[in-house]
């Protein structure tokens, strides 16, 4: 009875493990059909007009200048970099028109933003990337109706350009 048990058990543990593969196996094929497969763990892909640009890690950041504000809902500061520096550092401001629609997501939250360049250029808006307690990014901002912290984007793992 006892040597059933565990032949049950590891019989258990295969099918476990042989579906976690599958899965992954699955996510991956679906992943690789958007973006690169080298993308380094972690990384934020950009896609303009349904193709992939660009993508980048929270580290790649570093580069760009500083932006803050202090929220006004619970008067904590957000600090981070500008949604607008960091699609230029990687799509050219000529091809960026005031009715392009930027698309901020999040797969895990199942969660989207999608606002006008005009309104994400407007520096005064404060749209912008804060590093999350779990080293992820979220998009936050001072935009009235936007401005709410249940209504940011939290874990952003993909954006969308479309001109």
């Amino acid at each position: 009875m006892d040597k059933k048990r565990i032949l049950y058990v590891l019989l258990g543990l295969v099918a476990i493990v042989s579906v976690m593969l599958g899965v992954d196996f699955w996510q991956r094929q679906q992943a690789a059909a958007l973006a690169p497969a080298d993308m380094p763990p972690g990384s934020i892909p950009i896609f303009m007009d349904g193709k992939f640009v660009a993508s980048f890690i929270p580290d790649d950041l570093a580069q760009l200048a500083d932006a803050s504000f202090v929220d006004a809902e619970e008067g904590k500061t957000q600090e981070g970099w500008l949604l607008r520096d960091v699609i230029l550092l990687y799509i050219k401001e000529s091809k960026l028109k005031d009715d392009t629609q930027i698309t901020v997501l999040s797969s895990s939250r199942e969660k989207a933003k999608s606002l006008a360049w005009v309104e994400v250029n407007a520096e005064d808006n404060m749209v912008m990337f804060d590093l999350s307690g779990r080293g992820t990014l979220k998009l936050v901002s001072k935009i009235p109706g936007f401005d709410l912290r249940d209504l940011w984007i939290q874990d952003v793992d993909k954006i969308e350009v479309v001109r």
